[in-house]
């Protein structure tokens, strides 16, 4: 196999735009991660977003300087209104912010993209200068249960929106000197369920096996240090995904 298997959560691993609403059904049946499902929870939206996860343990990988910890932090509902209500916040960069430059050239983003955080912060990275958005209140209430998850106080978000199986991101470290050291970047899913592969840097002299999670909704991803150092990471197209996934990736990036 060129996958290393990943346990469920709770386990330990130490080796070897017309949005509409959307129902998150998975995309296939990679089930190997059991969600908490409280569909008859009442959400106030005026209340502070609260995980009822703790029960459902955390998974942690920490091998060849891939340190990783994942879990669900909320129920189904939760997951489909934080969704349905970021569809109607987020403003999606369009022109020149939609695009990357790649060896000198300019491509647009193969999915859609956008920042926010606090004022005045920007955020560089394949030759684009990425401004930051003021705070959705919808962005506010998850980054609050992030922070209540991590301990960081994090001041920025990327947003990016996968329309469905054909959107995609290529193979990457997320190594930018604007971000801050020793600093765990915080990855939230909402919506479809997809791939998510670690590929160590030095893999074809040191034959270390890819690591394959499956990002279900609900799902926060803990990238530790030295993880972005040693190990890229991409999300590939799934072509049996017909539905949408927005992934927030919260951030303590420095002022410029």
């Amino acid at each position: 196999s060129n996958y290393f298997s990943v346990e469920p959560p709770g386990k330990e691993v130490t080796n070897s735009n017309n949005h509409k609403k959307q129902d998150f059904a998975n995309c296939d049946t990679h089930d190997t991660i059991n969600t908490h499902d409280t569909s008859n929870t009442n959400i106030d939206t005026n209340k502070p977003l609260t995980s009822d996860s703790e029960h459902l343990g955390w998974t942690h990988i920490n091998q060849n300087n891939l340190d990783i910890s994942y879990s669900i932090i909320l129920s189904k509902k939760v997951c489909q209104d934080m969704f349905d209500k970021l569809e109607s916040e987020i403003e999606y960069f369009t022109g020149p912010l939609a695009r990357v430059k790649i060896f000198g050239k300019s491509h647009p983003i193969p999915r859609q993209q956008s920042a926010y955080g606090d004022p005045g912060l920007t955020y560089r990275y394949s030759g684009t200068t990425v401004p930051a958005m003021q705070w959705t209140d919808t962005l506010i209430r998850l980054r609050d249960l992030v922070e209540q998850k991590t301990g960081v106080k994090y001041n920025f978000v990327l947003v990016n929106r996968y329309k469905n199986g054909e959107d995609k991101m290529g193979d990457h470290k997320d190594d930018e000197k604007e971000l801050v050291k020793n600093v765990a970047i915080a990855s939230l899913t909402l919506g479809a369920e997809r791939d998510f592969i670690f590929k160590h840097q030095d893999r074809r002299t040191n034959k270390v096996e890819n690591v394959k999670l499956v990002l279900k909704s609900g799902m926060l991803l803990l990238m530790n240090p030295p993880t972005n150092t040693f190990w890229y990471h991409g999300l590939p197209p799934r072509k049996t995904c017909h539905q949408p996934r927005i992934n927030l990736t919260f951030r303590l990036i420095s002022p410029v």
